[in-house]
């Protein structure tokens, strides 16, 4: 009963936070777009992808082998073990990320020449080598907060970094007299590059303080590399090429758009619409499931310690039951007022119809979410990181021979696929991992009916050809909270169990 209020104040520590972090986040992508343009950050966008391709190879799996090995030691009460590994997992990232840092320097120009086209110099290339170590080691120390059920500190140091690289991005935007796309990038870069080193300093420092309370031996653990390396390992192969497949889809959508016809500055520029403006609205409701879905990992580790395997399907099904309802309320919101989602956010109706567009798939990318991270504590990491390579091949494929036919409608349609497969791979193996049964009228044909229901009930509010913000949010409050309402009387026994 103790773990599983810890596992829901952590849950709703990390919901509050994510949900502010998000929103001022959302808002200042919002002023990013808005100030710099559809191109600079397209091509940003194609930074970020060499960005974390440089991180995978830098974190390596390593803060995921941390997590449960953490989890499994602290279930055991070897509190020597657990910090043992922390250290080692530390040692491991640095060692790691300096190889990682001194490859990506050596290819800096390559990449600037050849990949982004000349768009940006090697100067955003080489601060993401400052910034991998800290990075890398930072995720371990993550993975230990996470592991002892002290998220809120990760959520305080999240906080903290945003705060930094929102303050340091605006001031070199607004200090930057040169308005080209290289330069817009480097800002945004060095901007992320500080707050991340900020951010290292922050968790470091509470990492430290918190070990110097734990009494613990210093006992000398037998086969912990080992331990880290066979969990680590099939992860850390399988991330290199998810994350090498994930970078080439990238920076094959503006190549392949350009051979439909578009020009490299307008293929970006559609290509940062996407990935910039609508994707960020599409994923922002996802804080509500991230937050949970995150702790799932250390609680199914610690399950799977335990050997509870009923347990481990009780909160798959309480879970999946929550999870499936709120999606389709977000998928509901999205289908019907994407009018007026798009004129307060961007204040144009030019990202409305994409959002009309992947409002079916929202259910499927939260869904996904919670079961890739359920498959990482049962330590199915590489039956998920064999999904999504399967997933990027087959989606590189799409964009290569759709793209150049049917233009941007063939870049949307590789992703459908892509969220689709990726949700049907992922939970057939949960499936057979936890023999779940699934219950198609409570996951799948209740929220179409409430949804229904309250989409027929909000249609009787009249709409106004020019009505204002404050409008808009109240017949999409209004569409919310009927269909909470709807959804709390008619599961309410099973809504307060939970």
């Amino acid at each position: 009963m103790r773990k599983a209020k810890i596992f829901i104040i952590n849950g709703v520590i990390l919901t509050i936070s994510s949900f502010v972090i998000r929103g001022i986040g959302l808002i200042f992508n919002i002023y990013i777009a808005n100030k710099v343009g559809q191109e600079p950050i397209g091509v940003f966008g194609l930074v970020m992808s060499v960005y974390f391709l440089a991180i995978t190879f830098a974190s390596s799996g390593i803060g995921l082998a941390c997590t449960c090995i953490v989890s499994e030691e602290l279930e055991k009460n070897n509190i020597s073990s657990a910090l043992k590994v922390v250290k080692t997992c530390m040692l491991f990232s640095l060692f790691l990320s300096i190889i990682a840092a001194f490859v990506l320097f050596i290819f800096a120009p390559i990449i600037s020449n050849s990949w982004l086209h000349h768009c940006v110099s090697s100067k955003p290339i080489y601060m993401i080598c400052l910034a991998l170590p800290f990075i890398s080691v930072s995720s371990v120390i993550s993975s230990y907060f996470a592991s002892i059920g002290k998220s809120y500190k990760n959520a305080i140091i999240e906080c903290f970094e945003l705060l930094v690289k929102i303050l340091f991005t605006i001031l070199l935007l607004q200090s930057n007299k040169s308005h080209n796309t290289d330069s817009i990038c480097y800002c945004l870069v060095l901007g992320d590059v500080i707050s991340e080193f900020a951010s290292f300093l922050l968790k470091f420092c509470l990492f430290y303080f918190d070990k110097k309370r734990l009494s613990y031996t210093r006992n000398y653990v037998k086969n912990m590399g080992k331990r880290i390396l066979k969990i680590s390992f099939p992860i850390a192969l399988t991330s290199y090429i998810k994350s090498g497949l994930s970078s080439l889809k990238q920076f094959l959508i503006p190549m392949r758009l350009q051979v439909y016809g578009l020009s490299y500055s307008l293929a970006t520029a559609k290509y940062g619409l996407i990935t910039g403006m609508v994707m960020p609205v599409l994923m922002f409701a996802n804080i509500f499931i991230n937050s949970f879905s995150s702790l799932l990992i250390p609680e199914y580790a610690r399950l799977l310690a335990g050997k509870n395997f009923n347990r481990m399907k009780t909160v798959c099904d309480r879970i999946f039951y929550i999870t499936f309802m709120f999606s389709f309320l977000v998928t509901g919101i999205l289908l019907f007022f994407s009018n007026e989602i798009s004129l307060l956010v961007y204040n144009n109706l030019e990202i409305a119809p994409y959002l009309r567009f992947f409002a079916p798939i929202v259910v499927f990318m939260y869904v996904d979410n919670i079961i890739d991270n359920m498959l990482k504590g049962l330590q199915a990491q590489f039956h998920v990181m064999c999904v999504n390579i399967c997933d990027l091949i087959i989606t590189i494929f799409i964009i290569y021979f759709l793209v150049p036919i049917y233009g941007i409608t063939g870049y949307l349609i590789s992703i459908i696929f892509s969220e689709v497969f990726n949700f049907v791979s992922s939970f057939l193996l949960l499936k057979k991992k936890l023999k779940l049964n699934f219950d198609f009228w409570n996951f799948f044909a209740k929220p179409c009916f409430l949804l229904v229901i309250t989409f027929f009930i909000c249609s009787l509010i009249p709409s106004q050809s020019n009505s204002s913000w404050m409008y808009s949010i109240f017949r999409i409050s209004c569409f919310a909270i009927l269909y909470i309402l709807f959804f709390i009387l008619k599961q309410k026994k099973e809504f307060l169990r939970f």
